[in-house]
Parts: structure tokens; C-alpha cells; sequence
């Protein structure tokens, strides 16, 4: 994979930052349709955002679209609630048909970066004639590939105060004092879903279940794998040649 430094590329037809043309000029006619995928703690979130915001076009988390949906007492969201109230994972039609109410919404009308969706083979089957019959498809699928060593380094590294919930990174931001937080001095501690035996079998579980995902999309020339270590400027320029190539 090349390296690209300085300012990121924006994919073909998308607009740079401030760029809409000159004087008189219309605004470019843009679209872009990608999933991001990858583990816990690849910062595919991160990235979704701040691209989302460059390129115009929505972010679309699952849990977000969901829990925007319930709030909206939606048909399908008083079906996700039944499940999420009882802890229980939210069926891939419940999923397919709030997506379905996303991407239909005006936001969306010109691209969107999905977030962490799909993630089943069924979500992604449901996707393709989803997506034809809002008349748009999938461009890319980008893979946020980066090594367990690094994830476990990252997923273990949080601690949270026990006093007013703020969270810290022993890494990335740590607190001015260790083991106290700086809001208001209360005592940080490592939640037991943030240990090391936790965060492991979680890797475990996405990689197995991942697996076939990559395969599919990778059968049908979509997937586009993105080294998701690195300084963070580097690892956006790499997605947006990754979409450019998609």
C-alpha cells in the first residue's frame, strides 16, 4: 500500500475542504457510499466522523440509528426496544429495516459512511437490494486492519472515574495525577469489561464472526483494506485512496 502524507485526497466527485467553486459556480453533484468496518478500537468511528463531516454525507452507526429510532417511537424502533430493554441482540431484520428508514431519509440522498454495518452476511445480503431499490449502491467497503497487540493496547488502556464517570486513557490521555481524576479528584478504575481477558475474547468473537464478511465483499471487489495504525492524518489519506480505488 503507497503512503500518501500531507493533506488527504478526497475521492473522485467529492469536495475538498471550502473548495464549492468559484463565483457563480453550482456546488459540484456528489455522492459517496461506503461502509467502514473493523474491531473495537480500530477508530473507524473516529475517522467516519471526521469524513462524514468533510465529504457532507451522513455517519450511520447501528447503535446511533437504532436508539434514534426508539426515541422516535418508530414502528421498528418499539421493535428494537423490546430486544435492547431485554439485553438481547436486535434481530438483522429489526436492523435492516431501521437502515432501510435511514438511508431513505433526505441526509442521505447524496452518500452516507456506514459505521460498523453490516455485520452479519444476512445485513449484507439485505444491503445490496436495499440499496437498489433507493436506487444507489455500495462503492467500498473499507477494513480497518490493525494488529491485536495494538487494539488490546487501546481497549485496556481506559479508566474511569468511579466518582463522576469521566474517562481517561492511561495512553492517549491520561490524567495529570494517576489513578485520580482531574474533574473533580474522585478515584479511576479499570472496568472489568475493559480487562485484558475481556477485551481478547471480544477480538475473538468480531474476528470469527468478521471473517465470512471480508470474504463476501472481497469476492464481489469491494473490499478495501486500510493499515489503521499510524498518525491519524495518514491513516484518513489512505482511506480516501482506498475509496478512490473502490
Amino acid at each position: 500500500m503507497s503512503e500518501h502524507r500531507g493533506t488527504p485526497r478526497v475521492p473522485r466527485g467529492m469536495p475538498s475542504a471550502g473548495g464549492l467553486g468559484g463565483p457563480g459556480e453550482a456546488p459540484p453533484v456528489t455522492r459517496i457510499r461506503v461502509a467502514f468496518l473493523g474491531p473495537p478500537g480500530a477508530g473507524k468511528g473516529t475517522q467516519a466522523r471526521e469524513l462524514a463531516r468533510e465529504w457532507g454525507v451522513p455517519q450511520i452507526a447501528t447503535g446511533d440509528m437504532l436508539r434514534d429510532a426508539v426515541a422516535a417511537g418508530t414502528p421498528l424502533g418499539r421493535e428494537a426496544k423490546r430486544y435492547m430493554d431485554q439485553g438481547a441482540l436486535v434481530p438483522d431484520d429489526v436492523v435492516v429495516g431501521a437502515m432501510k428508514d435511514r438511508l431513505a431519509q433526505p441526509d442521505a440522498a447524496r452518500g452516507f459512511i456506514l459505521d460498523g454495518f453490516p455485520r452479519t452476511i444476512g445485513q449484507a445480503e439485505a444491503l445490496t437490494p436495499l440499496l437498489k431499490e433507493l436506487g444507489q449502491e455500495l462503492e467500498a467497503v473499507v477494513y480497518f486492519d490493525v494488529a491485536e497487540r495494538e487494539l488490546l493496547r487501546r481497549l485496556t488502556g481506559r479508566r474511569v472515574c468511579r466518582q463522576c464517570g469521566a474517562s481517561f486513557h492511561v495512553a492517549s490521555a491520561p490524567p495529570t495525577r494517576d489513578g485520580v481524576c482531574d474533574r473533580c479528584g474522585g478515584e479511576l478504575y479499570q472496568r472489568e469489561d475493559d480487562g485484558e481477558a475481556t477485551v481478547a475474547h471480544r477480538l475473538r468473537v468480531y474476528a470469527r464472526q468478521t471473517a465470512p464478511l471480508l470474504d463476501y465483499y472481497r469476492a464481489r471487489a469491494l473490499l478495501q483494506p486500510v493499515a489503521g495504525e499510524g498518525a491519524v492524518d495518514t491513516i484518513r489519506a489512505e482511506i480516501c485512496q482506498a475509496v478512490e480505488r473502490g
